[in-house]
């Protein structure tokens, strides 16, 4: 199993948390205006499956 050879400072390990933290807050807005596109029908790229299946029936 890989070993570290040396210790990783504060800083850096910081610096990837707060990194690890800050992806999750854009991935976030991502998901709020794909709702927002979505409920309000202007959804582009976004296939929708719930409109197709009330189509049908």
């Amino acid at each position: 199993m890989a070993v570290p050879k040396k210790k990783t400072s504060k800083g850096k390990r910081n610096q990837r948390h707060a990194h690890w933290k800050a992806k999750a807050g854009e991935a976030a807005a991502k998901a709020l205006s794909l709702g927002k596109s979505v409920l309000s029908g202007r959804a582009r790229g976004f296939v929708y499956p719930i409109a197709e299946e009330a189509e049908e029936e």
